[in-house]
């Protein structure tokens, strides 16, 4: 009865989200609201948006791993929608990288810089144009290849690179989508088993060492708190690998347990309002739209793969896509987006983080969500 009131509440008052606030379908959406319409708005957004420094006053000197990650979703996303203009547009905007604009090409000096590889090499799936596979493969070889001399790795990453893992590592949970991400197009782009295999083995470490009983993750071994977007990263690139990885790998079965476990886990931390918070288990912190965007993908691929209940978890999934519409301004920009963030052992650092609005960190998990509900 308490749900019918308020579904006519709604269609009297004009608030199409209520009604739909607890249905599993991911298909049918309130005009204004598809992930085919906002994605095609964010996606717009990124095009007209100059290439970003984290909001510094200075011209960017090369990619940020942010933009590599909305480029690469808004390509998803104009392949899921089969949209040929924006993919053209986005591939206008590559086109320079090849000439007055090289020197912004990441060198691969570290794992924020190493994800801009996703871009060319998602540009080679939908293109078959070879330039970019060879761009994209060269930045995944070396990030398992001898580090060049005159580049700092710490002991931790020399010992890492010693045991077969990337030189790479450093242990924050943020690396498991720029690694994984990386890794898995380079298997998409080349049908080698190397690069998904080294992104599977990579994600059981930090899995075996990161991941706590209640399947979150803390941001590093050092900083003992369940940072938002952290984990947001963790859930995104559990996904993505879990979306190519061959059925028999020996690391699939681990790496499909820890995913399990952390969707069950998030289903009793999302707000009522659909969103999730900064700290994600603080009632009292507040709600952040990256995280968000990234629960929401990650649970999305779940419930498409068949991996999640669909009546248990696409619930939750819709609630956080209206959830995150609604936050978006008459630009497309999605506000309340964490800035960016390095690991910090003090509790009050991560709640007194700015909220920025437009900040790609949170127009990225957007795209990649709204490809994953049309895709």
């Amino acid at each position: 009865m308490k749900k019918n009131i308020i579904v006519i509440l709604g269609l009297l008052f004009g608030f199409p989200f209520i009604s739909f606030s607890q249905s599993a379908d991911l298909k049918k959406w309130p005009k204004g609201v598809s992930p085919e319409e906002i994605g095609t708005k964010v996606a717009i957004r990124f095009i007209a948006t100059p290439h970003t420094n984290f909001n510094r006053p200075s011209p960017p000197r090369v990619i940020t791993y942010a933009e590599s990650c909305a480029w690469y979703g808004a390509l998803k996303f104009a392949k899921a929608s089969a949209n040929r203009n924006l993919k053209n547009e986005l591939i206008k905007r590559f086109e320079p990288m090849f000439a007055q604009e090289a020197g912004m090409i990441p060198p691969v000096t570290n794992v924020d810089y190493a994800v801009f590889g996703s871009v060319p090499l998602q540009l080679f799936i939908q293109t078959g144009d070879k330039k970019y596979k060879e761009m994209g493969q060269t930045i995944a070889d070396k990030q398992w290849a001898m580090p060049d001399s005159g580049v700092k790795v710490s002991p931790v990453q020399l010992a890492a690179f010693k045991n077969g893992y990337s030189w790479h590592t450093r242990m924050w949970i943020d690396d498991m989508f720029m690694i994984t991400a990386l890794q898995a197009q380079a298997y998409r782009a080349t049908k080698d088993e190397k690069y998904i295999n080294r992104a599977a083995k990579e994600m059981v470490m930090y899995l075996d060492s990161l991941q706590k009983p209640n399947g979150l993750f803390y941001h590093a071994p050092d900083v003992p708190f369940f940072w938002g977007r952290g984990n947001g990263w963790m859930a995104a690139g559990m996904a993505e690998i879990l979306s190519s990885l061959p059925a028999n790998n020996p690391n699939r079965p681990r790496i499909m347990k820890g995913y399990e476990t952390m969707m069950r886990s998030l289903l009793s931390y999302q707000a009522p309002s659909g969103m999730w918070r900064q700290l994600i288990d603080e009632p009292t912190s507040w709600e952040e739209s990256s995280s968000t965007g990234m629960f929401a993908y990650a649970l999305v691929v779940g419930v498409k793969k068949g991996w999640l209940e669909k009546e248990k978890y696409a619930p939750a999934v819709r609630k956080a896509w209206l959830a995150l519409v609604s936050r978006l301004d008459e630009n497309a920009d999605v506000k309340d987006v964490c800035e960016g963030t390095n690991k910090k052992n003090d509790k009050q650092y991560y709640i007194d983080r700015k909220r920025i609005v437009g900040d790609l960190h949170g127009q990225a998990p957007i795209l990649w969500t709204a490809a994953a509900l049309i895709d």
